[in-house]
């Protein structure tokens, strides 16, 4: 997620929402005559209706396709050029909204110069703010060195160089570099990339990291993602110029550089995330009352009198923005030793009699509802990897669309689950295919697609599914 930064400057878009908002309203009055009786066949109060009504009308329409248009979302490195653009374009859709009113609501008796004399009186204003504002904050950025970024750059590849003279070269931008490294023996940056996690951890109030994401390893990518997480620090990936971008990260441009980000999917909005939390505890608990609170101790007697050893296997996971997590199972296999690289294969003899039974009716993954209960994981969503797994797997993936993945919180069950993509990675087809699944699930949630995913695997539990074993 992309946090706000600045002691007041996030305070300029509700202030240009509610300005905007009273001046197409004190405009609708003075030039719709809402408050004179000038309609033969209508009482004065309903005429005062009617301006209610068109103030309730405008204002809703007007934040919507505002929210649409990305009208309010002008940040430092935005052009002019895209201002102007986003202006016209809110000019045409409002115009189409305010002629709409006039078209239903003909009693209101308005010429169409009339109409166009609001609209341009209008939006004059309003484009007069949205333009005054941006350039009084590129003066204050310049003159006073106020509302400024505090910035770290990693690479030193092309991307990260002409980041660098932007920055430097375009004061009003308000960007201070504060450190760059790379793996590199230019004279001019601070340290080896290695060196960048102490002077962070040194550091305080450095508001963004800049990362040439090729020049890095998925462990240092991985750092820098939790550091910037942990930290409420922004975090926006430099990728090579000549390549093509994914349209899953959030693609920005500073000057005709491009930068990526995070996108705030629809899985974490606020509103989602409730929607999503709150079915995630109800069905957990469910889970752990009806169905654990049984079968834990009938469990714990049959795993104790076939090999020693817990009850359960407790593992490291990364789960969102890699953060790491202790993942619970039932345990299945004669030892509780995690062997980095190993995979478990079918007719694994590590593997249980009991274990065999747990595995193939998923049972074993039954514990996690304690970790959903707790939020580190979700009911649905991609499969939390081990950590020993999760620099291997990034190998044979594009690090954009491995680090997209991580963006939620892992799940219990997930649609790369249902769709026969889990267990063993016998070739590189089934981590390509596991996570373009994990992917698609981000870009299409909704609490529909997780119910359809839940009822799947209750009844591949019944059934079985050959990959699990």
């Amino acid at each position: 997620m992309e946090y706000k930064r600045g002691r007041y400057s996030w305070l300029l878009r509700p202030i240009l929402i509610v300005f905007d908002c009273l001046t197409i309203n004190v405009f609708a009055f003075y030039f719709f005559n809402f408050n004179k009786s000038n309609l033969a066949f209508f009482s004065a109060s309903a005429l005062k209706n009617k301006y209610l009504l068109f103030i309730i009308y405008s204002v809703i329409l007007w934040l919507i396709t505002t929210s649409f248009l990305k009208f309010y979302k002008v940040y430092r490195y935005t052009s002019i050029v895209n201002i102007i653009s986003s202006i016209i374009k809110q000019f045409v859709v409002f115009s189409t909204i305010v002629f709409a009113f006039f078209g239903v609501f003909k009693s209101v008796d308005v010429p169409v110069f009339q109409t166009l004399q609001f609209l341009l009186y209008s939006f004059l204003l309003i484009s007069t703010l949205k333009l005054v504002s941006f350039y009084a904050l590129k003066t204050y950025r310049l003159q006073l060195k106020g509302n400024v970024r505090r910035v770290v750059i990693v690479g030193n590849g092309p991307g990260a160089q002409e980041l660098r003279q932007l920055f430097s070269n375009r004061k009003e931008l308000g960007y201070q570099i504060v450190g760059v490294f790379a793996d590199s023996d230019n004279k001019k940056i601070n340290g080896f990339i290695e060196d960048s996690f102490n002077f962070l951890k040194q550091s305080s109030g450095i508001d963004e990291i800049y990362c040439a994401i090729d020049e890095l390893t998925e462990k240092q990518v991985n750092d820098y993602v939790k550091y910037a997480e942990v930290n409420h620090c922004n975090i926006k990936f430099i990728p090579k110029t000549n390549k093509l971008l994914t349209k899953r990260l959030k693609t920005d441009y500073y000057n005709y550089l491009p930068v990526l980000s995070m996108p705030e999917v629809a899985l974490n909005n606020a509103v989602n995330k409730t929607i999503k939390r709150m079915f995630d505890v109800l069905f957990s608990l469910l889970i752990l009352v009806l169905i654990l609170s049984w079968l834990t101790p009938v469990l714990f007697i049959l795993i104790k009198l076939e090999s020693r050893g817990p009850l359960f296997y407790k593992h490291k996971r990364n789960g969102i923005n890699y953060k790491e997590f202790t993942c619970f199972k039932f345990r299945s296999l004669k030892t509780n030793k995690e062997i980095q690289g190993t995979y478990i294969t079918q007719n694994d003899n590590r593997v249980t009699k009991i274990g065999k039974f747990l595995r193939k009716t998923s049972l074993d993954e039954f514990p996690q509802f304690y970790n959903v209960l707790k939020g580190d994981m979700s009911v649905v969503g991609p499969r939390p990897h081990m950590l020993s797994y999760t620099d291997d797997y990034s190998k044979k993936i594009d690090k954009l669309n491995f680090i997209f993945r991580h963006n939620v919180k892992p799940g219990v069950t997930g649609l790369a689950q249902i769709k026969g993509y889990r267990g063993e990675i016998k070739n590189d087809e089934d981590i390509i295919n596991r996570i373009k699944y994990d992917n698609f699930y981000i870009e299409n949630w909704s609490i529909v697609l997780d119910l359809k995913i839940i009822l799947q695997t209750m009844i591949n539990v019944f059934k079985g599914q050959k990959e699990a074993y």
